[in-house]
């Protein structure tokens, strides 16, 4: 009967199961990624709310050590928190060395970039006079003359999204683009790729629209 009560502890409520305590010391990509970062990158690195990971062009253009840098602190002001354990998270340096590396292998593809001239990754803010030219040339087709949303875009003016991303994560996506939600990256669809300054330009119209919110920090380094 004694044995009975012992062997039963190990299905009481709340006791962590091995999967859970095993999940927390894990080194596998496969499980550290749906534990951590499936919820807002989606299951295979795309199709949800945040950046699409699963994107050559991202990956070629974001350099690996911000890439590490924005797991380990996350982006102050935006849904991305800090993963570091000295940060307050809960992944260790080896951990988020095997993010990094494990995106980096499965779903980066320099081949298919090559000969191509990438814009860089972080800029400063350019004009937004001149960024509202580039948006109606090369955006406003989708997302509607005003940014308010389109036929084949959403809403990109609307303040809660602009709340919820940095100057640097609108430039990602500027050059990167959302191909896995039909978006094209800088080289569009009309044969004239963007430059860096019309992307610059284009993220400081984008950044004009945000409205102050308060308790949340400005953007002064680019992030994310």
């Amino acid at each position: 009967m004694l044995g009975f009560f012992v062997l039963g502890c190990d299905s009481l409520p709340g006791r962590p199961k091995e999967s859970a305590e095993e999940a927390a010391q894990s080194m596998d990509f496969e499980l550290l990624y749906a534990t951590h970062c499936a919820g807002c990158h989606g299951a295979d690195g795309n199709l949800g709310p945040a950046l699409d990971l699963h994107d050559p062009v991202y990956l070629a253009l974001v350099p690996p050590n911000r890439l590490r840098a924005v797991i380990e602190d996350g982006v102050p002001g935006t849904a991305m928190t800090a993963f570091a354990k000295e940060r307050g998270g809960s992944l260790t340096e080896p951990q988020i060395e095997a993010l990094v590396q494990g995106m980096l292998a499965r779903w980066s593809d320099a081949q298919s970039l090559r000969g191509m001239a990438l814009p860089p990754y972080a800029g400063p803010l350019g004009d937004p006079r001149r960024g509202a030219e580039v948006y109606a040339t090369a955006c406003g087709s989708c997302h509607g003359g005003e940014g308010r949303g389109g036929k084949k875009g959403h809403d990109i003016v609307d303040s809660s999204y602009l709340a919820l991303v940095s100057d640097q994560a609108l430039r990602s996506v500027v050059i990167a683009g959302r191909t896995d939600l039909g978006m094209p990256d800088w080289r569009g669809t009309r044969g004239s790729p963007l430059t860096s300054q019309q992307g610059s330009d284009v993220v400081a119209w984008l950044a004009a629209h945000r409205a102050p919110v308060v308790g949340r920090p400005i953007f002064e380094k680019p992030r994310g």
